[in-house]
């Protein structure tokens, strides 16, 4: 992680951490970086923008594209879409870089800048740390573009529309007949995600698609998918899926009101590839916070799997290097290798489907065989979290808690990457235990003095 941009670019609230300036500022650098490159080809460079339906966006893609075509590189509009379409259109359609609007999940007064390379990939780290040594004045580009060199502002609409129709030919089965709930979160799936599944024949009951700009993860989505559960209970349905809001991610709910989280969505797709004999490397990439009842379940049909760090871009940086074609995070950040190379919520909504649809299944029946084991996170302020984690005392801690828990259970201590804190997490066969053995943990943290009190 660089000094502005972590794992998923750089966030702050809007006008504070992250200003129209700073916007300008990235705009203006790739402009210039991406337009040297393609002027060694002799030709324009093209940067297309997707952004969510925070008021600030707006404010944001303007900056963004002022800084690009005064750099002399044409800026392309999205508008309002998904972070995946941004991360599709990016690679199909031959454009140098992409970017996404968005503060993903968090509430409408934060929001963040998300770069993409031609690839549709994350960004790499070198041209993070250019851009961050521009914003910090330590490096300098050329002036302005001047008359015909000045780039263009393309509305780009069409190729949002594309996306929707290579997500819709997708759909192997007809929805006809199932009755689907989608919480769009008042965010980037809000008119995408409702197209696609009207589309493929569903009887789609649509909520949380009303934008005004403040409401976005509002009580709604998948980090508040309550509302989703007990709605699909209401009105019987057979299944509803929950979005962020740049619906780089998604939560089920069956057809009972339970939800069917990120693990249990990893499960339900690896078997289905096995036993298709698609699931390539027999391996399915997860995180150390996936649930210890999903690496039993793995066990149990003989497929393997690997822990990153947790973020899907880890996830998806492995993916790639090793040729597995399903990975993703327990948060519904699931990858699905074969269609893309990001997250996205509305495929994942869509290979769920697939799945009940080809085994004539309930979406309960299919996570049956996992067995989530009881999780308990516990957020310990801190004063120094690197110190934390090499405390000898903190150490002997854990591996006291890991010889409690056993087989049957895992303690995992790790730092934030955003926030001043060290979490501790337990997994055991019963709630009394994990919070017994993060005890153990967070004692040792606060006798070695590292607690920041209020």
């Amino acid at each position: 992680m660089g000094k502005y941009f972590g794992t998923d670019g750089f966030r702050g609230e809007a006008n504070v951490e992250l200003s129209a300036k700073i916007a300008f500022k990235i705009g203006r650098f790739l402009g210039y970086y991406f337009g040297e490159k393609a002027a060694a080809q002799q030709r324009e460079a093209r940067i297309v923008i997707g952004k969510d339906t925070r008021r600030s966006s707006y404010m944001f893609e303007y900056a963004l594209a002022a800084g690009i075509t005064s750099s002399g590189s044409d800026a392309y509009l999205l508008h309002v879409t998904t972070t995946p379409s941004v991360s599709y259109v990016t690679k199909c359609d031959g454009f140098d870089c992409g970017i996404m609007i968005s503060a993903s999940h968090n509430p409408y007064y934060d929001n963040g800048i998300k770069l993409l390379n031609g690839n549709g990939e994350k960004m790499d780290d070198e041209t993070i740390c250019l851009i961050e040594d521009f914003l910090d004045g330590k490096s300098g580009i050329p002036p302005y573009a001047l008359r015909e060199k000045i780039g263009r502002t393309v509305d780009y609409i069409e190729g949002r529309n594309r996306y929707i129709g290579y997500l819709i030919s997708l759909g192997l089965y007809s929805f006809k007949g199932k009755k689907i709930a989608l919480d769009c979160a008042n965010g980037s799936a809000w008119n995408i995600a409702p197209s696609v599944f009207n589309a493929l024949g569903a009887k789609t009951y649509v909520i949380n698609a009303e934008p005004d700009g403040t409401n976005i993860n509002r009580g709604a989505g998948s980090t508040h998918i309550e509302g989703l559960q007990r709605f699909v209970v209401e009105n019987g349905l057979d299944a509803g899926f929950a979005y962020d809001g740049d619906a780089d991610r998604c939560l089920c709910v069956d057809e009972l009101g339970n939800v069917v989280d990120g693990d249990k969505i990893l499960y339900i797709y690896a078997r289905y590839l096995k036993e298709m004999g698609e699931l390539k490397t027999n391996t399915v990439v997860a995180t150390v916070m996936s649930n210890l009842g999903l690496f039993k379940a793995l066990d149990e049909l003989g497929i393997d799997y690997v822990k990153t760090a947790v973020g899907d871009k880890y996830v998806y940086e492995y993916m790639a290097t090793n040729k597995n074609v399903i990975g993703g995070e327990q948060s519904g950040h699931i990858i699905f290798g074969k269609y893309a190379s990001t997250g996205d919520g509305i495929l994942t909504s869509l290979k769920m489907m697939e799945v009940m649809l080809a085994k004539k299944s309930t979406l309960s029946a299919l996570t049956q065989p996992v067995k989530t084991f009881p999780q308990v996170l516990r957020n310990v302020p801190v004063t120094e979290k690197v110190l934390v984690m090499s405390a000898p005392l903190v150490q002997a801690a854990i591996s006291e808690a890991e010889v409690a828990l056993g087989c049957d259970g895992r303690i995992l201590v790790r730092p934030s990457g955003t926030e001043p804190l060290v979490r501790v997490m337990a997994e055991a066969v019963d709630v009394p235990t994990c919070e017994k053995c993060i005890d153990i943990v967070v004692k040792a943290i606060e006798a070695c003095g590292f607690v920041k009190h209020e």
